[in-house]
Formats: structure tokens, C-alpha cells, sequence
């Protein structure tokens, strides 16, 4: 078993490697398609023409487009992404000093969103056609249509102007993790509610779960014990998609709250066309989406051991 897993673990993690590869091309690409001259950015607007040149030298943007993406490619193995036009300081820094805020805010909405949702999910599964389940699809639904900067800026309004209970901009404490983690956790519980809720209903209707009900087993144990499992794995799929989702869907919700975050960051870094963030950014979120499909491909075999490691 050892073995097996050891052997699916490898090979998945090489089969990231040209997924990787494609990324990497995609994101250089994508950056130097976007409008405006580097150089010309770096070295100042009031540069002449000669120490424009210079910078464009010095950043290496003067050789052959394949020789810049080796360079590219390679210093970005090594976690070297040049310097930040804006701030003339390290990419990597300036990514490293915003990472753990967007992460914890990223996980305290994962939280919040994975419990509601998949209580509300449950429960509509369980009353079905009943009231709790329309209840809770009307607000799956709202969850989902409500925008986020404009659910942001409502409880930004409730509960910070009108009522005074929580902070509305930073980071400094618990507090200030309430409202942005509502915000950016909204639509993901009414998703994994939806979601949830659909993989009960099909569970439900098992052969396995009508003997058990025959069998007299009480109906709190048939959905936590014998149904929970089962339905769990289209659900671990929706939450490895809704995290990756959520680490990039930050950037709205850290710009509304001015939070000190990877999101913002990129904002800040696309408006002052900052090319070095930007491409550093880009390639850091699409390289955490294709570690999260890694680990749920391995919790696959955790929660249904029936998953043979060598498919």
C-alpha cells in the first residue's frame, strides 16, 4: 500500500511538471502583450533615450524573446523575480510580506464557508421539498448573485458606519478578519451548499442507505456515518476549486477592505504597470491551483479507500 501510494504521489507530481511548463510560457506571454514600455516605466518618465536603453539592457528586455523566457523560467525556479518597478525593492519580498494575509484570510473564509455550506447542503438534502430546503437554496441563490464588492461595502456600511462593531480596513486583529472573510466566503458556502446538497440527494438514494433505514438506524447516523463518506468526494473536488478561487478571488475583496494582501498587490502592481509583480503574481496563483488539484487527487484515496492508487 506503501508503495502504491508512494508510485501514485511521483506520478502525479511529474505530470504537474509540463502543466507547469505551459503556465510559465502563457504567463510571459501574457505580460509582455500587455501595453506600455517596461524600460520607459523603470527608468522614469523624464529618461532620455540613452538611459532608457540602458534599463532595457540591464533588465535584459534587449535580447531575443526565447533567451528572455529562459531567463525568465530560470530565475523563477529559484524564486527570483527581478525588482518591483514601483517600489524598487525585491518581487519576491514584496510577495513574501503580503502572502500570510491573503493565506489567512483565504483559510478563515474556507472555514466559515465549508461548515454553513455543507450544513445547509445537509440539511436540505436530509428536508428535502420541505422548508429548510427551500430556505436554504434561497440563500445558496442569493450567496451566489450578490456581488462581492457590493456585499463588502453593505456590511462595511452596517456594521462599521452605522453600528460601530467592527473595524472596516486592516489587518491588526481577529476583528478585522470578520467582515472581509464574510465577504470573500459568501458565494463559496452558497456553492458548496448547492453542491452539497446535490451529491446528498443522489447518496440518499442508495441501495446501502434504504437497508440501513430498514434496519432501523437512526436517521442522524445514516447521514453522518453511512452517507457522509460517499458524498464527500465530489464535494472535496468543489472545495480544492473554491480555495484556489478564493486565493484569487481575494484580490476584489483585499481592495474594498484595504487589506494588506497578495490581491491588492496585484491591483496596485497593474495600475502602475509594475510587470515584474504582475508577472510573478500571476504565475504564484496558477501554480497554487495546480498544487490544490495535486493534494485532492491524494485525498481522493483518503476518503474512499476504494480509489485504487494505480488509476
Amino acid at each position: 500500500m506503501v508503495d502504491a501510494m508512494l508510485n501514485y504521489f511521483v506520478k502525479r507530481v511529474l505530470g504537474v511538471i509540463p502543466t507547469l511548463l505551459i503556465v510559465a510560457v502563457l504567463v510571459f506571454l501574457f505580460v509582455h502583450l500587455l501595453p506600455g514600455d517596461p524600460a520607459r516605466l523603470a527608468a522614469g518618465p523624464e529618461a532620455d533615450t540613452a538611459t532608457v536603453e540602458l534599463v532595457r539592457k540591464d533588465l535584459g528586455l534587449d535580447k531575443p524573446m526565447h533567451e528572455q523566457f529562459v531567463r525568465f523560467f530560470a530565475n523563477a525556479a529559484r524564486g527570483e523575480f527581478g525588482m518591483s518597478l514601483r517600489t524598487k525593492r525585491p518581487v519576491s519580498d514584496e510577495i513574501g510580506e503580503r502572502f500570510l494575509p491573503t493565506l489567512n484570510l483565504t483559510l478563515a473564509s474556507m472555514a466559515w464557508a465549508v461548515v454553513f455550506g455543507m450544513a445547509i447542503g445537509i440539511a436540505s438534502a436530509v428536508w428535502r421539498n420541505r422548508w429548510p430546503d427551500r430556505l436554504g437554496m434561497t440563500l445558496a441563490v442569493s450567496g451566489i448573485s450578490f456581488p462581492a464588492f457590493a456585499l463588502g461595502m453593505l456590511l462595511m456600511e452596517v456594521f462599521s458606519v452605522q453600528l460601530g462593531w467592527l473595524p472596516s480596513i486592516g489587518a491588526d486583529s481577529w476583528k478585522h478578519y470578520i467582515l472581509p472573510s464574510l465577504t470573500l466566503g459568501a458565494a463559496v458556502a452558497a456553492v458548496m451548499a448547492r453542491f452539497t446538497r446535490a451529491s446528498f440527494v443522489e447518496v440518499l438514494q442508495e441501495d446501502f442507505v434504504r437497508t440501513a433505514r430498514a434496519k432501523g438506524v437512526r436517521e442522524t447516523v445514516v447521514v453522518l456515518k453511512h452517507c457522509l463518506r460517499n458524498a464527500m468526494i465530489p464535494v472535496v473536488t468543489m472545495m480544492g476549486l473554491q480555495f484556489g478561487f478564493l486565493l484569487g478571488g481575494s484580490i476584489v475583496v483585499e481592495k474594498v477592505f484595504n487589506w494588506p494582501g497578495l490581491g491588492r498587490l496585484l491591483v496596485d502592481a497593474v495600475e502602475m504597470r509594475d510587470y515584474p509583480v504582475i508577472q510573478a503574481e500571476v504565475l504564484l496563483f496558477s501554480l497554487e491551483f495546480i498544487l490544490i488539484n495535486l493534494v485532492v487527487d491524494i485525498l481522493y484515496t483518503v476518503i474512499n479507500p476504494t480509489i485504487r492508487y494505480a488509476k
